[in-house]
Order: structure tokens, then sequence, then C-alpha cells
């Protein structure tokens, strides 16, 4: 067996007095952050750079400011010189402290980013982000393994989105879906008050997990989202004016959840029939979230349709992004973890792949390496079981999927008991 393949499965030799030696890796390890920020994303940072500085093969640690722009511009920081108290506070802060980017990862400019790593002799690459992220490290590494140079490549999984597959959920997604419950709180106490229809706008271009998410602040029977649109269904106008009607005619109010994503029959985005100058991103997909557009059209045509004098729409955007006061302890915790794991496997394992967190029990998780192949740019969407027959709602599964997630402590809205009095004057205005 080569000592290249030795490396690769991670296997230790046995000297001619049977003691017991490591075939080790050294170099440098870069660590960068990519794509849509998140309040946990410093976290998996943190637990990277702790973990790696802890190998006596690591000759040093460098962050790549602004993802693989930075590493192509060679804009690298010496974390191996940062303070762990600073690093310990980096990780309670939220977005992207190293920065980030949305440049498309083509084969030309990942092998630009594989010629960097050569010139500064980095070994290790660590790169948090989502699924496109992935296929930046599997292209990367293939370029590494094509001119036979020892390295080792590591997807660390990070989106609010919760769509990496192979994965139970992703660290971001906690924090955000607990942003989003309790957006929808708030809401909700505003709709029950001065009721009305009020639509709520969420990210959320292919799947629906972070609108679905929007469930876990109801606590009393009557209380909202009452209708939840997601981009796993086909978004039908006259059925979703039926459906607030019939909800408006029932409560007096209706409290509405929808995704930014929403397609209709031909698979189209709403929202992009009615804006004028669509703007696309570095991937080429259309730029839905940082606009008011999908709730006015849908305001609008309850207005029109249904003639509802107060409907009211708001665009949750990007905030739950880098929202500081709502991180989960349990996205917290396990964003660092993916962090430690992704240099543990890659610097003690000598292997390369992507970090998955698999449910076990109810409720803990286990960290498990996946081929960086099977989770490169593919994206996956909320199952079937955790929404309802008429789609315009959640299940008690997808419930009980996502409350773990968001940690505990998660703020739930009470009302007043007190009886009513009993009236003594009668409409008319007399005695009764």
């Amino acid at each position: 067996m080569s000592a290249f393949k030795a490396l690769r499965m991670g296997i230790r030799k046995t000297s001619m007095d049977g003691s017991v030696f490591d075939m080790r890796l050294e170099g440098k390890v870069v660590i960068a952050q990519g794509g849509g920020p998140t309040p946990v994303i410093n976290q998996s940072l943190v637990g990277a750079v702790l973990e790696s500085r802890k190998f006596t093969q690591i000759t040093r640690v460098y962050g790549a400011v602004k993802g693989i722009e930075g590493i192509v511009d060679e804009n690298f920081i010496d974390l191996t010189q940062e303070t762990t108290h600073n690093l310990e506070m980096v990780a309670k802060t939220p977005s992207a402290a190293l920065l980030s980017t949305r440049v498309k990862p083509s084969k030309e400019f990942c092998l630009e980013i594989y010629k960097t790593f050569k010139a500064h002799n980095v070994r290790y690459f660590l790169y948090i982000g989502g699924n496109d992220s992935a296929e930046t490290v599997r292209l990367v590494n293939n370029y590494a393994e094509e001119d036979k140079y020892e390295f080792r490549a590591m997807h660390i999984p990070k989106t609010i989105d919760n769509d990496l597959v192979e994965n139970d959920h992703t660290p971001g997604y906690g924090s955000a879906a607990r942003f989003v419950s309790n957006a929808f709180l708030g809401l909700n106490l505003e709709n029950r008050a001065l009721e009305g229809v009020h639509i709520g706008v969420v990210m959320g271009r292919e799947a629906g997990f972070l609108t679905a998410s929007s469930v876990l602040g109801k606590k009393y029977d009557d209380d909202g989202p009452h209708l939840i649109y997601i981009p796993e269904r086909e978004f039908d106008m006259k059925k979703f004016l039926a459906d607030v009607d019939r909800v408006y005619r029932e409560r007096g109010r209706c409290l509405i959840a929808v995704s930014e994503g929403i397609k209709d029959r031909s698979g189209q985005f709403l929202s992009s029939k009615f804006i004028e100058r669509t703007g696309k991103d570095a991937f080429g997909n259309l730029q839905l979230s940082g606009s008011g557009v999908l709730g006015d059209v849908l305001a609008s045509a309850i207005r029109e349709k249904l003639k509802i004098s107060r409907v009211r729409a708001d665009t949750l955007g990007y905030l739950q992004r880098s929202f500081a006061e709502i991180v989960s302890k349990v996205d917290r915790n396990e964003a660092r973890e993916v962090g430690e794991r992704a240099a543990q496997f890659a610097i003690w394992n000598n292997i390369d792949g992507s970090v998955s967190i698999q449910r076990t029990g109810n409720y803990s998780v286990n960290y498990v390496l996946k081929p960086l192949a099977d989770i490169a740019g593919k994206s996956r969407t909320m199952p079937e079981k955790f929404i309802n027959e008429s789609g315009n709602g959640v299940t008690d599964e997808f419930v009980g999927y996502v409350r773990p997630l968001v940690g505990d402590g998660v703020a739930m809205a009470e009302r007043l008991r007190a009886p009513m009095v009993k009236k003594i004057i009668n409409k008319a205005g007399g005695a009764r």
C-alpha cells in the first residue's frame, strides 16, 4: 500500500521496536466561510481553529478573508496568533467573522484556489458553507489528487435553509427557526389585537423548513399562522384566496406564513412575474430576498378579491441570518462541534469529506463523515410527512422534528383569563 493511500485511510505504522507512530502530514490549515451568514457560523470557525491548533503537525492556521475570493487573492489572517479569549468572543458573535462571498465555484477558479494552497504549503482546507461550498471543496480536492499533492479537504455544513442532503439538519437552521417562531408569535399577537389579514414572507427558495418553523409559537387553537405555504407545493392563487376567505370568515382574522420561493403550476416563482428588473446572484438564481414584492402582490389580491380592508404584509428578509438575541443553545453547541470534528477528521484521521449531523435518540446527535460527492451541489426539500394534505400547513411530525433544534425557553404568549363583566345596557341605549 502506498504512503499516499495509507495517509488517506488514516493508517498508523509500527516501528521495529513495536512502538506506534502516525504518518503525519505537516503544513498549514486554511479555514474559510462561504455563502449566507448564520447566527452560529463563527462557532464552527472557532471550533475548527482551536482544534487545529492542538496538532503539532500544523504549522499555521490561516483564515481566508472573504472566502474563496480571499484564497485566490492571498488575503489570509494568521489565526495561529489570535488569542483564545478573543476567539471565544467571536464565536458568540453572529455573521461571518472572516467575511463571506457569493463567487461561483467554477473549475477554473478552483484551480486557482489549489495553486494558492500549493504555493503556501496548505495541506488542510476546511470550508464552512452550503452545498455550493461543498462543490468547491470537491473540485479543489480533485485537483490535489490529480497532482498527487498530499491534501485534506473538509466541508463543514452551514445553512439556515436546512437544505443539505445527508443531514438531519444543518447548523444555523435552529437559531433562524427560533427567530421566525418569535417573529410570528409577535405577528399573531398583532393580528389578534387588531384583526384583519397579515402576511409574513420568509426566506426559502426551494425548501420550506424555515417558513414551516413559524408554527412553533402557537399555543391556543386559534393562534396563527393559520395558513402556511412552502415551495414544495404548487401555489394556486384561487385556492389561496379560498383558504384565506374560509379562515377569515371562521375567525375574523388570518395570519399567513409564506416562503419567498412559492411557484405556480409552471414552476415559475410567483414573485418573478411582478418584478420588472429581476436581479440574479453569482449562481444565476433570481434574487427573491430583500424585496417586499411577494407580500404586496398577495395583499393586493386579498383586498381586491375578498374585499377585506385591513391587510398587511411583512417581509422578514435577511433578519434571521445574523440576529444576536435568538441563538439556540442546541444550534450553538452543534455548530461548534461540527467545526471541531472537521479538524479531527482531516488532521487526526487523514481523510476528506463533509461532516454530517445524524439524529440519534430523543434528542441527541452523532457526527458522521460523508463523501463530498454525496453533498456537493445537491439540495433537499421538506419530506411529505412534514406537510399537511391540503398543502397549506405542517404536521405534528414536523413540530416534533424542529422543536429540539430551536432549544429551550422558546417564547409563548399568554392571554387574560378573567371573566367578562355582565352587560347592563342594551344596544338601543336603554336599561336591560
